[in-house]
Formats: C-alpha cells, sequence, structure tokens
C-alpha cells in the first residue's frame, strides 16, 4: 500500500515520548484542566481566539406580550366536528347552515386542510387565502372578526 503521508520516527523506541519522567504527564492537571477550565484565566488566550463570545450576554431576548402567536384550525377539523358542536351549544344552526365561532373554541385563525362537505358559516379574526377560497366555493361564507 502506497503511504499518504511520511513515516513518523521521532520518539519511537522512547518510553516517554520526550515528556521526561513517565509520572510527570499524568492526569488533567497537567494541561490546566478538564474541559473549559480555566477560560477566564490561563487558558485566555485560547478563549479570546476560538470563542470571543463566551462571557458577557448578547443579544435580546424579545418581550412575549409583543409576539402574537397564531392558533390555527383546519376546515377539515371543523367539517368533521361541525355536529358536534351544535350539540355542545359551541355552535350555532341557522336554517341548514352552521355558523361556528373559532374564538368560542379557542382558536384564532382558519387554515384550508381538509374538505367541506356542508356550508359552513365560519367566524374567526383570521383566514388563510385559500381557506376562505374553500368555504365560499362550498356555499359557506368566512365573516373576519
Amino acid at each position: 500500500m502506497i503511504r499518504k503521508q511520511r513515516k513518523i520516527n521521532k520518539m519511537r523506541g522512547s518510553r516517554s515520548n520526550g515528556g521526561g519522567c513517565t509520572k510527570k504527564r499524568r492526569g488533567a492537571g497537567h494541561k490546566g484542566g478538564k474541559g473549559k477550565a480555566g477560560a477566564g484565566k490561563h487558558h485566555w488566550t485560547t478563549t479570546v481566539i476560538e470563542n470571543k463570545n463566551y462571557f458577557g450576554k448578547h443579544g435580546f431576548k424579545r418581550p412575549q406580550k409583543t409576539i402574537y402567536k397564531y392558533y390555527p384550525v383546519n376546515l377539515g377539523f371543523l367539517n368533521d366536528k361541525a355536529e358536534q358542536f351544535v350539540e355542545e351549544g359551541k355552535a350555532t344552526k341557522e336554517g341548514d347552515v352552521i355558523v361556528i365561532d373559532v374564538t368560542e373554541l379557542g382558536y384564532n385563525k382558519v387554515l384550508a386542510n381538509g374538505y367541506l362537505t356542508a356550508p359552513l358559516t365560519i367566524k374567526a379574526p383570521e383566514f388563510s387565502e385559500s381557506a376562505v377560497a374553500k368555504i365560499e366555493e362550498a356555499g359557506g361564507e368566512a365573516v373576519y372578526l
């Protein structure tokens, strides 16, 4: 087989590989501690070169009250559970159309996954464009709150 790197002959046959007495190189004390020990003290140079942002705070954390959280619901779920919602009093029936207010169910956005088999009037703060198209295609109505 062809050798890709040159053969290492240095220190071959020596017992301690240039470390003096064999007891001198034992333990982590020889290398100044394990892991990140001494990052701010005796290994400071390594810290500065390899990980400049190791110490201190960086950036900021966004206040949670400023972040608007979406709680989406799919049309397929509303279609499957529509009758059950009427029985539980979470939705009303006006003629042959069921009216569902998704905010009462704990959602704030309607997405278009699934099929509508009956016309539904769905009230929500937000709809996806494809959800509005599917609702109107089925003969229902999308009401923005």
